[in-house]
């Protein structure tokens, strides 16, 4: 079975006609060709498909496509801003080393913006927490928290 889903994709309307069994993550990367979410695990174990729905991080690995209809859709594409002028986040990655071989990377700066979202000036202690669902291959995990204090301090600026 087919269904015709709408949403907004990065801020713009977008619609596809997506088999029942499709998850999120096939359609962004089949459908639109979006390249930031990774399939790494296909269980939602390593978060390298994280995405925001609604301003909330989801595994997109996981999520069924059907229940973006009518929702808003984030990738770590829709964070540029204009003049690809990077989002705090992804300049904090890249001045603090939290980009390593960079598979995690688009994972790890949605599960960062989700956090920083919902919690502008988090501990050490709340970041970890906060991507906690996101493994790094690369054990990058000092910089990657560096770089994501380094982002609120930046926003709470």
């Amino acid at each position: 079975m087919k269904k015709l889903i709408r949403f907004t994709l990065n801020g713009s309307e977008v619609s596809a006609e997506v088999p029942s069994h499709k998850m999120l993550l096939e359609v962004l990367r089949e459908t639109f060709e979006l390249t930031g979410p990774k399939e790494g695990c296909g269980q939602g174990e390593c978060g390298a498909c994280t995405v925001l729905v609604d301003g909330l991080s989801v595994n997109s690995c996981l999520y069924p496509a059907f229940e973006v209809d009518g929702k808003e859709v984030t990738t770590v594409e829709g964070l540029i801003g204009e003049g690809n002028k990077l989002d705090p986040i992804q300049e904090a990655f890249v001045e603090h080393g939290g980009v390593q071989c960079g598979f995690c990377t688009p994972g790890m700066i949605m599960s960062a913006k989700a956090l920083l979202e919902e919690n502008p000036r988090p501990t050490e202690d709340e970041i970890k927490k906060g991507i906690s669902g996101n493994l790094c291959r690369c054990t990058g995990y000092v910089q990657i928290v560096e770089s994501i204090k380094k982002a609120a301090q930046k926003r709470g600026s």
